[in-house]
């Protein structure tokens, strides 16, 4: 029987369906009816300098707004080979959040853009070997080439890669001069997966860890990275775990390690100096929706980042973990994110990065990235969850991941207290909620 791939998320369907089985888009979707979907010659150049520039002046990125990093050159990175499935990490997710954020008046409109730039050599010595960035530079002398199975490149990938990097970079430095309120970073290839000597997981350069960098040679001494990406950012967290400048927290599938990369644990709690500041939360099961997530804000994150009092807060963004998402099958909503975002603005004065990482259904990246731009002007969650209940199996990672930290964020004791009786409680009840007989 035929296959289809679904527009949305990329998932095959087979032909006699009109629904994508994963993420419900139709098999005729007009999704892409959106002029940022058309390309440069169907659209004319004076429309694509519009969506390039924010609808300002270039200049404007200093008058204190959230700034955009965005430059159409990322969206020439994709995968040339002719495969059987389209590949997820496609140019169409910045297309995405881009026609999204445009139909909400955001960007072009309320926000200014960042100029784009290519990162320098030095910048990136910085955080990868020199064979990295070499081994990179060298996949734009080819038509195609793949670092993994996964991870691709043609001839336009390392300098999409750069110009990712030098935004998130120059987004860092003017939040951190107050040029700008705050920023959010829409680039492509991602990063999180990338270490100091290899490319993996669709990335190539590690932005956040250039963008956490970049601002500590603009001021901050301490800087804090929250990875909410549902896949483990092993590449950021091999870069800092020796480093107690960087606190890096990530809430991701684990699953044992089974789930991809398979890094993570809760007892990968850095090296050396760094010990303590590597904080994973690894979900033992997909699904996790809203409340595991902010009840773990509520009683890992959140203690952890104010006693830890950042100077600078990058979010590795990823919208994998979104509902719908072919890739993480979990379960955040769009208010989900917003909420998030909303808690981690009390830190550092406001000053916060978001940078795009994964997220594979159009749909749900766009209007989750939307939300979040929105809490960065200043607008409330819409629905916000003030008392929020954790599943057995989100209430049970966290007393882990609580009880290990306490060694080094003494602070936590209250809360490893309160949830032990929690877990105490909950754990006593059967699948039907009545307490279990003792015999």
């Amino acid at each position: 029987m035929k296959k289809w791939f679904c527009t949305n998320c990329t998932m095959p369907n087979f032909d006699d369906v009109s629904h994508c089985d994963v993420c419900g888009e139709h098999k005729e979707s007009e999704f892409f009816k959106h002029d940022v979907f058309k390309t440069r010659n169907e659209l004319g150049t004076e429309k694509f300098s519009s969506l390039d520039s924010g609808g300002r002046d270039r200049e404007s990125a200093s008058d204190t707004s959230t700034a955009i990093g965005f430059d159409e050159r990322m969206l020439l990175h994709y995968e040339v080979s002719m495969k059987s499935h389209p590949h997820p990490e496609r140019p169409d997710r910045l297309r995405a959040i881009a026609s999204c954020l445009a139909d909400a008046g955001i960007f072009p409109g309320k926000c200014s853009l960042i100029p784009a730039r290519e990162i320098t050599e030095g910048e990136l010595e910085m955080v990868h070997s020199v064979d990295h960035i070499e081994t990179v530079q060298k996949s734009s002398c080819m038509v195609a080439s793949y670092f993994t199975s996964d991870t691709y490149a043609n001839e336009h990938s390392a300098r999409a890669a750069r110009l990712a990097a030098g935004l998130c970079a120059d987004l860092a430095v003017s939040i951190m001069s107050g040029r700008s309120k705050n920023g959010f970073a829409l680039v492509r290839p991602p990063g999180h997966h990338a270490g100091i000597k290899q490319a993996m997981g669709f990335c190539l350069h590690n932005n956040a860890a250039v963008a956490a960098l970049a601002a500590q040679r603009a001021g901050a001494k301490k800087v804090l990275i929250v990875d909410w990406d549902v896949h483990h950012g092993n590449g950021t967290q091999e870069i800092f775990e020796g480093s107690k400048s960087v606190l890096y927290i990530s809430l991701h599938r684990h699953e044992g390690g089974r789930f991809y990369p398979g890094t993570g644990a809760a007892d990968e709690v850095g090296t050396m100096d760094g010990r303590g500041y590597s904080v994973n939360i690894p979900w033992s099961h997909g699904g996790v929706g809203d409340h595991d997530y902010i009840f773990a804000f509520q009683h890992i994150v959140l203690p952890i980042a104010f006693k830890f009092a950042p100077d600078m807060t990058i979010i590795s963004a990823g919208f994998d973990a979104a509902r719908g998402d072919p890739l993480g099958c979990c379960d955040v909503t769009p208010a989900g994110f917003a909420q998030m975002t909303n808690m981690l603005t009390s830190l550092s004065q406001g000053k916060l990065l978001v940078v795009l990482e994964g997220g594979y259904n159009l749909r749900s990246i766009s209007s989750s990235a939307t939300a979040v731009v929105k809490v960065l002007l200043g607008e409330k969650p819409s629905s916000e969850m003030s008392y929020v209940t954790p599943t057995k199996e989100g209430l049970q990672t966290i007393l882990l991941v609580s009880r290990i930290q306490l060694e080094f964020w003494p602070i936590l004791q209250e809360t490893y207290t309160a949830l032990r009786a929690q877990w105490d409680s909950v754990s006593s009840l059967d699948s039907n909620g009545r307490r279990k007989e003792r015999g």
